[in-house]
């Protein structure tokens, strides 16, 4: 199975409103994503490891990995990368920073949950300036360029609209990577169900950002993310209107791993849950 362009992202590209290092992180997490839709489902013919106790890797993370670090470091061979299998590559000193995620839900794409994504960022001098989240399986490419505003193949996209947390679809996940912090966590995860709708835990953190980018989420919240979890939706996040915080409101997520997302009113409407749950400092 190959994915391919469609209409609207080839019209995109054709009138060239890309920056140039966002098109070649499109054509880097479209390469890797054509490896990932031909073998889902065929977990038989590839290997599986674990990292740890909840923490799975595949030789299939592993050449997607190595497709987007070749076609990135072919254009930019001065640039550095941080990846999640590899960690660091490239020039260490430079001041451009890719940041990749080969397969954002791993333990999805193992079990054939067609729900997994390859996310691509782009930092320079620290800041965030282009973020790309393919989801080849549904072949949505979401993109973002600082300042440029975000898109789903070459549409734009902006958060949702709700006033608060009445009747709101709020993204999460438990603290699996930080089983101490669960106790707590469910303290504050009931207060988020009886304030809202529904909640929904799907297992891709950068999927789940870009759900709140376009609007299908209302908001989103997560502890214990890595870089390369967050730093492509987070940047589309927000070039869609949103804010992104940690739980305590502040931008120190980055730092933390701990995330809180939405339009403003319901992103208050979160921190307020946050600031009223008994959470540990690390935990904010």
């Amino acid at each position: 199975m190959r994915v391919v362009l469609n209409f609207l992202e080839l019209v995109f590209l054709w009138n060239f409103k890309m920056h140039p290092m966002l098109n070649i992180a499109v054509r880097a997490a479209r390469a890797a994503g054509n490896l990932i839709a031909r073998n889902i489902g065929q977990k038989d013919s590839f290997d599986i490891s674990s990292k740890n106790k909840d923490d799975l890797v595949t030789s299939i993370d592993k050449q997607c990995e190595k497709v987007i670090v070749d076609t990135l470091l072919k254009s930019y061979r001065n640039h550095g990368i941080l990846a999640e299998e590899g960690g660091a590559l490239g020039d260490p000193q430079s001041e451009y920073q890719w940041i990749i995620d080969p397969i954002d839900g791993t333990t999805n794409f193992v079990q054939d949950i067609g729900h997994c994504a390859v996310s691509i960022a782009l930092r320079y001098a620290g800041k965030t300036e282009i973020g790309v989240v393919f989801d080849p399986l549904l072949n949505e490419m979401f993109t973002a360029s600082r300042g440029n505003g975000a898109f789903l193949n070459g549409r734009r996209i902006r958060v949702g609209q709700r006033i608060s947390l009445d009747g709101a679809i709020i993204g999460t996940a438990f603290p699996m990577r930080y089983r101490n912090r669960m106790s707590d966590y469910l303290q504050l995860f009931s207060s988020l169900i009886d304030s809202c709708a529904d909640v929904r835990r799907m297992g891709s953190a950068s999927l789940d950002l870009c759900y709140v980018a376009c609007g299908r989420f209302d908001g989103y919240l997560e502890q214990g993310l890595k870089p390369w979890d967050f730093a492509a939706g987070d940047l589309i996040v927000r070039e869609a209107g949103g804010i992104v915080t940690d739980f305590k409101g502040a931008p120190d997520f980055i730092k933390s791993g701990n995330i809180v997302t939405g339009n403003p009113k319901v992103i208050n409407a979160l921190l307020s849950l946050c600031q009223k749950a008994p959470l540990s400092d690390e935990m904010k």
